[in-house]
C-alpha cells in the first residue's frame, strides 16, 4: 500500500471513529432525559467490548481462512491477540485490522436500539461479547471475506457493509426489542433533545464519508466516487423522509430530516460503488421511504424498538440492496451492470437470498442468545428501576441538573413576563 493510500485509510479510520460519540448523541437525544447516560453508555461501551474481542479471536472469525473451505467461518486463531500485525507486511493489513474492528464495534453500537433504557448494563456487555462471536463473525465472514460463501458462491454485491453491518444490527435490534418487551410509559415518549440528535447525525455523517470511503482501502478514484454518492444518498434520503412525513402526517420535522438522513447513507452503503448520481440521490429518496413506512409499521404493531435501527438500518438497507439489482451502471466503478442495464435476470434471486440469510440468521440467534441469558439471570432491569429512570437507578448519574433548569426556566419565564408588562405599559 503507497503512502498516500496509508493516509487516506488512517484519516477515514479517525472518522468512523467519530460514528460512535455520534451514535451516542442520536440514540441519547431521541430519548427521554432520564436514559441518556444509559444510552451513551451501551454505544461505547460496545466499542470497548467489541474491541477485546476482536483483537483476541474477532478478526480470525471474519478474515481467517475458512475452516474446511466451507465459507461459513474463519479460523479463529488466525489473527489471535493480532501477533502477526507488529510488522509492515506492505500491504496495509495493520490499518485494515483497525479498521475492521470499527465495523465489528459500530454494529453492535447500532443494535442497542432495541434494548434502550430497559436493559441491564451489565447484561448489555456480556450480550455484546457474544453477539460478536456467534451473530457478527459469521456474518461479517460470509459478505467481506472472499473465501465467504455469499461473496464467493452467491456473488453478492455488498460494497461496504450493507448486510453485514446494517441489516444485521437491524436484525439484532428488533430481536432485542421483541424480547425485552415494551418500555412501561406513563406517556408517550417524545425525543427530549432534537438539537443533540442532529449534532449526532452530522458526526455520524462524517464518520460515514470514512467508512465508505475507507473500504476503497486506497487514495484512488473509487474512494473519490463512493464519497460522492454517499453525499448524494444523504441529500436524497433527508428530501425522501420529510416529504413522506409532509404526505402522511401533514408536517416536516427535524427529527425526520436527521433519520432521513441516515436512512440514505444506509441504502446506499452497499451499492455505494455500483450506481451513478443520479440513481445514488434516487437510493437514498427510496431508503428513506422504505425507513418511514417501517417506523410506521413498527407503531402500528406496539414494537418498542427506540431509535427505530430495524426500519433505518434494517428496512432501508434491503432497499438499496435490492436496487443494484435494477439499476446497477455497469459504468460504474464496480462495473456492475443491473437488470436495466442489461445485467443478469439470476441477481433476483441472488440478492434476497443474502438479505433473507442475514436478517433470519441475526434475528434468530440475538433472539436465542438474549433467551439464554435471561435463564441464567434476567436481563431486564426492574419495574422500580425503570420508574426512576435507569441513568439514576443503574448508573447514579444524571444528564442534567434538573434543579438548575426548572429554575433557569422559571427566571426565564418571569424576565418574559417583566418584558411583556412593561411592553403593555408602554403601548397604554
Amino acid at each position: 500500500m503507497d503512502a498516500a493510500s496509508v493516509a487516506w485509510v488512517l484519516t477515514a479510520t479517525a472518522l468512523v471513529l467519530l460514528m460512535f460519540p455520534g451514535v451516542a448523541m442520536l440514540y441519547g437525544g431521541m430519548l427521554n432525559g432520564r436514559s441518556v447516560i444509559n444510552m451513551m453508555m451501551m454505544v461505547m461501551s460496545s466499542l470497548a467490548v467489541t474491541t477485546v474481542v476482536y483483537v483476541i479471536v474477532g478478526h480470525g472469525l471474519v478474515m481467517g481462512e475458512s475452516v474446511g473451505g466451507h465459507g461459513l467461518i474463519g479460523a479463529p486463531g488466525e489473527f489471535s491477540f493480532f501477533s502477526d500485525l507488529v510488522t509492515d507486511d506492505g500491504e496495509g493489513t495493520t490499518i485494515n485490522g483497525a479498521f475492521f474492528i470499527l465495523f465489528a464495534a459500530i454494529s453492535v453500537a447500532l443494535a442497542s436500539s432495541g434494548a434502550a433504557g430497559r436493559m441491564k448494563f451489565d447484561a448489555w456487555m456480556g450480550f455484546a461479547a457474544i453477539w460478536v462471536l456467534v451473530v457478527y463473525g459469521p456474518i461479517a465472514h460470509w459478505v467481506f471475506n472472499p473465501e465467504g460463501w455469499m461473496r464467493a458462491d452467491l456473488q453478492l454485491h455488498d460494497y461496504a457493509g450493507g448486510t453485514a453491518v446494517h441489516m444485521n444490527a437491524g436484525a439484532a435490534g428488533l430481536a432485542l426489542a421483541l424480547f425485552l418487551g415494551r418500555r412501561n410509559f406513563t406517556k408517550k415518549e417524545k425525543p427530549h433533545n432534537l438539537p443533540l440528535m442532529l449534532i449526532g447525525v452530522g458526526m455520524i455523517a462524517m464518520g460515514w464519508l470514512g467508512f465508505n470511503g475507507g473500504t476503497a482501502g486506497a487514495a484512488d478514484f473509487l474512494a473519490q466516487y463512493v464519497v460522492l454518492t454517499t453525499i448524494l444518498a444523504l441529500a436524497g434520503g433527508m428530501l425522501g423522509f420529510i416529504i413522506m412525513q409532509r404526505i402522511i402526517d401533514g408536517a416536516y420535522t427535524l427529527l425526520g430530516l436527521g433519520t432521513g438522513a441516515i436512512a440514505g447513507m444506509v441504502a446506499i452503503t452497499p451499492v455505494a460503488d455500483a450506481v451513478n448520481p443520479t440513481v445514488a440521490i434516487i437510493v437514498g429518496m427510496l431508503g428513506a421511504a422504505g425507513a418511514f413506512g417501517a417506523i410506521k409499521l413498527a407503531h402500528r404493531f406496539g414494537v418498542d424498538d427506540s431509535a427505530d435501527v430495524f426500519a433505518v438500518h434494517g428496512v432501508a438497507g434491503m432497499v438499496g440492496a435490492m436496487i443494484v439489482v435494477f439499476l446497477g451502471d455497469p459504468e460504474a466503478p464496480a462495473e456492475h451492470a443491473g437488470i436495466f442495464f442489461g445485467g443478469g435476470w439470476d441477481m433476483l434471486w441472488r440478492e434476497p437470498v443474502a438479505i433473507i440469510v442475514t436478517v433470519g440468521y441475526s434475528f434468530c440467534a440475538t433472539y436465542v442468545i438474549a433467551w439464554l441469558m435471561n435463564k441464567v439471570h434476567p436481563i431486564r432491569i426492574t419495574a422500580r428501576d425503570e420508574s426512576v429512570g435507569i441513568d439514576a437507578a443503574v448508573h447514579d448519574e444524571a444528564a442534567y441538573d434538573r434543579y438548575n433548569l426548572d429554575q433557569n426556566e422559571a427566571d426565564s419565564d418571569f424576565a418574559d413576563s417583566e418584558i411583556t408588562g412593561e411592553a403593555d405599559r408602554q403601548l397604554k
